[in-house]
């Protein structure tokens, strides 16, 4: 028996790196991609490292991870991080049953289902709680009708954490149930909303008489708020974390430097102040006192970053991500709204520029606007702010007249349920 699954917390990083080099040394050829590797790495446990042995893991505590990191970086192999990045999976292990966890944490590792997050409506975005989606028992199912918005991924999503009201007559916390809801049926339409980027990364969802068996509910019944925050805690921890690669929008407004250096690949660089000095050298501005003063701060908040992620993944277990998380992820709007703006001002008027001519300055625009899905996805940067105040720094809680009201008395739900 290994020392990891026979030991797991006592095991030393000595042992796990013998454990993982040796594996490495015996599986690992270069350039193995594809499904075959990613087969063999989620049934050795390594892609998951502090998951459960029994759930495809090894048992580790969440320090030894960067050991594991380490060995598999030192063999030339992509580091496993399934454990941080798949919130789906890390929200079943923390409230799904054994059942559930058989029927997909194993899917979702190997990348055969996929996810997305039915959560926001329009008229329930940063007030979540007041969503009126709807889920309706019928036996062994419920029936689902309702819409959401600003959907990433739905089009490609086999499976969706839904949040549906289910209970009218509590106050709005208190009556809404978490679903694992299967997305390949008549009564859900996926439509794409075309964004000022060009792109059509969001989507807005419908739902129909959509089907949901009961076996694909985590949670108990009007308990969905827990669950909720559960995986709200993760995306936020995979949002704000700058070790773990940061979001594709941060990746995308350093990139602009290494287009300009027309490096081949600008979106898979090592993103960090070296970047922009690159850039500030190109233009001409490496000399400026102002501009070296921008790069540094950019770079302070990146690395203060780094460690409040690290902070943030050793205080979350394996049942919720921890509220430190929501500074990260506060951190991280920072740090792609300042990246555009150092990148901007570095290239001076030539930034407003579009098109294929000119594709350092169409990157920095396109860039611009996008910087602001790191402000809203996951939870605005108020709702951040909030979180911190209120769970980090225990300060009151923003007045909320209708939190005890039971919601059918909520004045936006009278209004919904009249003309429905």
């Amino acid at each position: 028996m290994s020392a990891t699954t026979e030991a797991g917390s006592a095991a030393t990083a000595e042992q796990v790196r013998a454990e993982v080099a040796a594996w490495l040394a015996e599986n690992f050829q270069p350039g193995a991609s594809g499904p075959q590797w990613r087969e063999k790495l989620v049934d050795s446990g390594w892609a998951a490292p502090t998951w459960p042995v029994e759930w495809y893991g090894r048992g580790l505590p969440r320090d030894m991870r960067k050991v594991v990191t380490e060995e598999f970086t030192r063999a030339g192999a992509r580091a496993p991080a399934l454990d941080v990045t798949q919130l789906f999976a890390n929200t079943i292990l923390a409230h799904g049953t054994e059942e559930q966890k058989k029927a997909f944490v194993r899917p979702l590792a190997l990348g055969e289902h996929r996810g997305c997050l039915l959560y926001s409506e329009p008229g329930a975005g940063s007030d979540l709680a007041a969503l009126q989606t709807r889920a309706e028992r019928d036996g062994d199912t419920w029936v689902v009708n309702g819409q959401k918005v600003w959907t990433s991924g739905a089009r490609e999503a086999t499976h969706g954490f839904l949040v549906a009201r289910t209970d009218w007559d509590v106050p709005k916390h208190r009556g809404l149930t978490f679903f694992w809801i299967p997305m390949d049926q008549p009564g859900i339409e996926v439509r794409p909303i075309h964004q000022v980027t060009g792109g059509s990364e969001f989507n807005e969802v419908f739902l129909a008489d959509a089907v949901v068996p009961d076996t694909h509910r985590l949670g108990e019944v009007n308990d969905g708020w827990r669950v909720l925050q559960t995986a709200l805690g993760f995306e936020r921890l995979i949002m704000g974390s700058v070790a773990g690669g940061g979001p594709r929008q941060r990746r995308r407004a350093a990139g602009a430097a290494a287009t300009l250096a027309d490096r081949q690949s600008p979106w898979t660089r090592k993103i960090g102040g070296a970047d922009y000095i690159e850039l500030a050298k190109q233009v001409g501005k490496a000399a400026d006192p102002v501009t070296r003063q921008e790069i540094a701060y950019l770079y302070t908040l990146e690395k203060v970053n780094v460690w409040n992620s690290l902070r943030a993944r050793a205080d979350s277990g394996r049942g919720a991500a921890s509220p430190l998380a929501s500074i990260g992820k506060l951190a991280m709007s920072r740090i792609v709204h300042t990246g555009v703006a150092v990148t901007t001002n570095l290239l001076g008027t030539a930034s407003v520029l579009d098109g294929d001519t000119d594709p350092v300055a169409a990157e920095v625009n396109r860039s611009s606007f996008a910087a602001f899905v790191t402000s809203i996805g996951g939870g605005t940067d108020q709702i951040q702010r909030n979180i911190i105040g209120e769970r980090v720094l225990g300060l009151p809680k923003e007045p909320e007249v209708d939190r005890n009201m039971p919601f059918r008395e909520v004045r936006k739900a009278q209004a919904v349920r009249r003309f429905s």
